[in-house]
């Protein structure tokens, strides 16, 4: 335990000292992070975790109604073998979109996860603990009742309101929670929970307005429990891009992590700029559980057990996680998409209610195992 303590001070002195000589070189500023990187046993990992990632899309829409074998599929790719008409319009119009979806919302929610369990030093943070779920959720419910119609590069009104209510939130929670000039975390999740709930129970409201019940309650349902749409090609590219852009914004502020992870005070005494670095970190989260939002609706407990799991497997620097977390996350989303749109079919389960179940189990045995960590 004494070993891996000093491990970690190490990995989060060494971050530190990057924030302190900000116009040094890559290679000057960050040496943990050098040594870490040029391990083989990383760089094997991530390459490991990516081709199971091709090959879990590659089997995944293969599974349906009407099966393709993979061998079938992998004939096209190499030329080999032409698909059918039948077959190149299932596997190019519906399955690859919703596959390449979930592996987009899986990789986001991790990496927003990995921020906020970070940020709050809580094993048992998630993308929606601070109130995102909430906004998104209003969000969603006034473009599907009242701009059902609208659309712009293939998202929805409510996909896009969605990501809109996401950020206001947090711009929102944060102004609450902050006081004489600083944020105490505590307070930020508090006030997290308090306003999303408020406005994820909010949504009845819209219930009662629908000009067309019985279609805006079904879509309404879908997008609260959590269901992977088919989104259209140029939805997924804009998913795509937003996603690299949050993704290349996170890895400068996990140096940062590193650091705040010795505490506020110390990491402000070796020149990290705290309150900035909570900012930073609250609005790449939002971006990315917005992402998630968008193409997914709700789905709880996937930014929670994902970053959770590889920093028992990995240790806690987040330099090292980005990238597993990431690949980890979207190989994660697609095998429980996948499972919850087969498991009873030809009815479909939405993937939200099956990371409910689990993800809840998952949560309370880390409430358990945490509960004298956590006792007031």
């Amino acid at each position: 335990m004494e070993a891996e303590v000093k491990g970690i001070a190490v990995v989060h002195q060494a971050a530190a000292s990057t924030e302190r000589r900000p116009g040094g070189s890559a290679r000057e500023q960050s040496p943990s992070s050098r040594e870490n990187g040029g391990k083989p046993g990383l760089s094997l990992i991530v390459g490991l975790l990516f081709v199971a990632l091709l090959i879990t899309i590659l089997i995944s829409v293969s599974i349906g109604a009407i099966h393709v074998p993979v061998g079938v599929i992998a004939a096209a790719i190499l030329r080999h073998n032409p698909l059918s008409e039948t077959q190149r319009s299932i596997l190019l119009s519906i399955r690859l979109p919703r596959v390449f979806a979930s592996a987009l919302v899986g990789a986001a929610l991790a990496i927003a996860g990995l921020m906020f369990q970070g940020l709050f030093r809580n094993p048992m943070a998630d993308p929606y603990i601070i109130g995102a779920s909430g906004g998104a959720a209003v969000g969603a419910c006034v473009g599907i009742v009242f701009l059902a119609e609208w659309s712009i590069f293939g998202y929805s009104a409510a996909a896009l309101l969605a990501f809109l209510g996401s950020v206001l939130t947090m711009a929102a929670v944060y102004y609450l929670a902050r006081a004489r000039g600083r944020t105490n975390s505590v307070t930020l999740l508090l006030a997290g929970f308090a306003v999303g709930t408020m406005l994820s129970n909010s949504t009845y409201i819209f219930e009662i307005f629908d000009p067309n019940p019985e279609v805006g309650h079904r879509i309404v349902a879908a997008w609260l429990h959590g269901v992977i749409s088919v989104p259209e090609w140029k939805q997924l590219a804009v998913a795509f891009v937003l996603l690299a852009v949050g993704s290349l914004s996170a890895y400068p502020l996990m140096r940062r992590l590193n650091t705040l992870a010795l505490g506020d005070e110390y990491a402000h005494q070796l020149g990290v700029r705290v309150e900035t670095t909570r900012i930073l970190i609250i609005l790449v989260g939002s971006l990315l559980t917005a992402i998630a939002v968008s193409l997914g609706g709700l789905i709880s407990f996937a930014g929670l057990i994902v970053p959770h799991v590889a920093r028992l497997l990995l240790g806690p620097d987040h330099v090292r996680l980005l990238p597993v977390t990431a690949l980890a996350g979207a190989i994660f989303l697609v095998i429980t998409d996948t499972v919850a749109r087969t498991l009873f079919a030809p009815t479909e389960l939405p993937v939200g209610i099956l990371m409910a179940f689990i993800g809840g189990p998952f949560f309370l045995y880390l409430l358990r195992k945490n509960k004298r960590e956590y006792t007031l």
